[in-house]
């Protein structure tokens, strides 16, 4: 089952006639609904909306800079090899992020795994959020060439009650050669730990 979400028609129609000169990124419908469902715009080549705050109730515009972008790239350029380095690659991205934004969104006190119960939402991401910034940040990486062994795939769901699941969202990436899927998903995680990546197979499995 799939990340679902009811999109909004009023940004759809805007999407779809553009964003003036930025340029639209390639996007499956299902990811496509992950903007139009809070009504924000995806990312281009140059900047992505972060949403924290719990179902992305809050929303800050981050404007990559020349040395973010550096940054970044020596990173992936450290998974060229294969990919299973790509993906350690792409953990220690996602790391840098939640670092770099950690002062600027008040959340470098975050909990793993924060929802309502934990009444600190402002400061915090639910798994909705963490899987919005974690496919805006490969959209972001794919635009910038330095994805070479994966695709993005669909954002992936879990929520087996029988299981003891909550329910629960993640970002994916595919291996471009084997056709396996990765979760990439920081929402188990505390400020500044690096992200769970996993075969999605083992990720339906997990608590």
């Amino acid at each position: 089952m799939r990340f679902q979400f009811v999109a909004a028609a009023s940004l759809a129609a805007s999407l779809a006639a553009g964003t003036g000169a930025a340029r639209a990124v390639e996007m499956s419908p299902q990811i496509s609904q992950l903007y139009t469902s809070v009504e924000i715009l995806p990312p281009n080549a140059s900047r992505m909306t972060i949403c924290y705050g719990f179902v992305c109730r809050l929303r800050y515009i981050f404007d990559f800079t020349p040395g973010d972008r550096r940054a970044l790239t020596d990173i992936l350029n450290k998974g060229k090899a294969s990919p299973e380095a790509e993906r350690k690659a792409v953990q220690l991205a996602v790391q840098w992020l939640d670092r770099r934004l950690g002062p600027v969104l008040n959340t470098t006190k975050r909990l793993a795994r924060a929802d309502f119960r934990h009444r600190d939402d402002d400061r915090n991401y639910d798994c909705y959020d963490t899987t919005r910034n974690a496919v805006s940040l490969l959209l972001v990486l794919r635009e910038w060439g330095l994805l070479r062994h994966h695709t993005i795939a669909d954002p992936e769901y879990r929520g087996r009650f029988l299981l003891g699941q909550t329910p629960h969202n993640t970002a994916v990436l595919k291996d471009s050669k084997s056709g396996t899927e990765w979760v990439v998903d920081l929402w188990t995680k505390a400020y500044g730990e690096p992200p769970d990546v996993m075969t999605v197979e083992k990720w339906l499995k997990e608590d």
